[in-house]
């Protein structure tokens, strides 16, 4: 008798004889380094280039903060970008591996250290590839590293 319910249940079509098609899993989902390699670094190199930016260098890397005074902390992932002939750099810090975990943003010009830790993109409750990409955009305009505003 419960066999013959359970495929009962099985058999059911939901309300208005609609069978729900299975969404495929988000690109965010992905395993950490396949999303950043394979998602995250084209598509922001994409957008950076669309801003005039032509002589990007783009990597993610596993190394400590490059910050004065962080000198002893432990390593953590990192996009890193250089432009300008490597005189312009940002960092995207990634301290847990994870897109949706703390994250953090640094800028320095003219070869410098980053001087400045900031977070990025705490307040938002989801986390996409586009506000990924857009965030850095954001945050190198308010430099004004992109266009004279």
């Amino acid at each position: 008798m419960a066999e013959e319910q359970e495929a009962k249940k099985t058999e059911t079509k939901p309300a208005g004889g609609k069978v729900k098609k299975e969404k495929p899993p988000a690109v965010e989902d992905k395993p950490f380094a396949e999303f950043l390699q394979q998602d995250y670094l084209p598509a922001l190199q994409q957008a950076l280039t669309q801003q005039g930016i032509d002589d990007l260098d783009l990597n993610l890397v596993k190394q400590k903060l490059p910050m004065i005074g962080f000198g002893s902390s432990e390593e953590c992932w990192q996009v890193v970008g250089k432009f300008k002939k490597g005189q312009r750099q940002f960092n995207v810090y990634f301290p847990k591996k994870d897109i949706k975990g703390p994250r953090a943003f640094s800028c320095a010009d003219n070869g410098a250290k980053p001087a400045t830790l900031e977070p990025f993109l705490i307040d938002e409750r989801k986390i996409t590839l586009n506000l990924l990409v857009f965030g850095v955009i954001q945050r190198l305009n308010a430099q004004k590293w992109l266009s004279l505003n």
